[in-house]
């Protein structure tokens, strides 16, 4: 009996990303449609240029705190009535502030699309903010600032960015404020906020689902589209506010734990944005081949050959005037010394270049998951709003993936020469015990903080 040949497989054919309907609403507002058959829970994204430099200095984290409590009671609805309704109507809304705007996110089904987007523009035009809700907020975030502190991954990612750059730059303290200026935050504040950056100049809707491009326009003119604010006269044009890297930050800032058995590291230094001269492909195929998986150089090193972790990772953090490159995990605190070393050798030694496989991997990882990950309504609408947030279209991420299929080893090491050197870095460990070692390997000044 003969056994029947195996047929070839063909490459996937080349995948790009769903194209919008495009409208204008008529306060101005970017519309956004995206039709996904199949997909009956609908993603609404809602991004405003509300600009953290906006933000009093004294009351940094008054961004989040109005983010967090627009919808816990309005001119029309308490936030009792509020959460009832969103509940009965199986509607999800949330909303965070990043580097370049406020996002806010709603989940529905197609069948109640219409009303979650009434209660949605209710939250954003009409937010009261209850002085016992928006003390209640702060409590939280206060709570959240003191986990920040504990945790030492992310202790290590807020003493980095207060390292790395100068303490007039915003990006240098933590997004959602520090203790001293969310403590003294009250509902006059938030008001004042909302008032002179939460308006929609220069927003942009996203819908995402399987809807009905026509309706979903009209349902959008009756509701966020009708949604109007009387002009600031506090707000002023804080687009080019640029954070500026510290021109001392090429140092090794070590936080003391005494006792911990584990070093936390962050390791970074200055990347790009998303419009990179050359092209934005050659960054996250960087990131793969050095740290995106446990075959990466980075990893095959520190975790499959030495044993020194359980895994670290490299990623590069696109912003809106430039970007950042950073790996960061821990490591076992008796080789805290050793392990650094390795890394930054691992970092430096890949501008010698990159192998026809290792690039070869990046392209077919980076290529062939994409129509995974962006299969559902909510992945697309999430991609759509940061794009546009950075004054970009999805036609972004279908450019960017052709120009992955065409990459080369010399393009790799042409953008990685672009990035290597002059490193920030933050370890979070037992000082006492490592510190001197650390300070014995050379690679900058070493500082010891509490």
């Amino acid at each position: 009996m003969s056994t029947p040949a195996r047929p070839d497989v063909a490459p996937p054919e080349p995948w790009a990303f769903p194209a919008p309907a495009e409208h204008r609403l008529s306060n101005g507002m970017r519309a956004l449609v995206y039709r996904l058959p199949g997909q009956h829970v609908a993603s609404t994204r809602i991004a405003l240029p509300s600009l953290l430099s906006g933000e009093p200095r004294s009351r940094e984290g008054v961004a989040s705190i109005v983010s967090r409590t627009m919808d816990e009671g309005t001119r029309s609805h308490t936030g009792e009535e509020l959460a009832e309704l969103f509940e009965r109507n199986g509607i999800g809304l949330g909303a965070g502030v990043t580097e370049q705007g406020l996002v806010v996110e709603v989940e529905a089904t197609t069948a109640r699309l219409g009303r979650a987007l009434e209660l949605t523009t209710e939250c954003l035009g009409e937010p009261v903010f209850d002085g016992t809700e928006v003390r209640r907020h702060v409590r939280q975030r206060l709570s959240e600032i003191d986990h920040e502190r504990a945790g030492a991954a992310s202790r290590a990612a807020l003493e980095w960015a207060r390292t790395f750059y100068t303490d007039d730059s915003r990006g240098s303290r933590p997004t959602a404020g520090a203790r001293d200026t969310v403590e003294p935050i009250e509902s006059a504040d938030c008001a004042s906020y909302h008032r002179s950056w939460v308006r929609p100049e220069g927003g942009t809707v996203v819908v995402a689902g399987d809807v009905d491009d026509a309706a979903v326009v009209d349902e959008l003119e009756r509701t966020i589209g009708a949604w109007d604010a009387e002009p600031a006269s506090t707000a002023t044009d804080l687009a080019d506010a640029r954070d500026v890297r510290d021109p001392q930050s090429q140092r090794i800032v070590f936080v003391d734990r005494p006792g911990s058995v584990q070093t936390e590291m962050y390791v970074g230094t200055l990347g790009p944005n998303r419009r990179a001269e050359g092209g934005w492909a050659a960054y996250p195929a960087l990131s793969f081949v050095l740290g995106g998986s446990p075959g990466a150089r980075v990893d095959a090193l520190l975790r499959e050959e030495k044993g020194y972790t359980y895994g670290m990772r490299t990623v590069f953090r696109p912003r809106r005037h430039d970007g950042v490159f950073v790996a960061a995990g821990s490591v076992r605190g008796d080789v805290t010394a050793e392990s650094l070393e390795l890394l930054v050798g691992v970092l430096e030694s890949a501008a010698e270049g990159f192998t026809q496989e290792e690039t070869r991997s990046a392209i077919d990882y980076i290529g062939m998951t994409a129509p995974a990950r962006y299969a559902t309504a909510d992945a697309v609408a999430d991609e759509a709003v940061r794009l546009r947030l950075d004054g970009l279209g999805t036609g972004f991420v279908t450019d960017y993936l052709q120009q992955v299929r065409d990459l080369t080893p010399e393009r790799l090491q042409e953008a990685w020469a672009a990035v290597v050197g002059s490193w920030t870095t933050v370890l979070v460990g037992d000082a006492e015990q490592h510190a001197d070692a650390v300070r014995a390997l050379g690679l900058g000044e070493v500082t010891v903080i509490a």
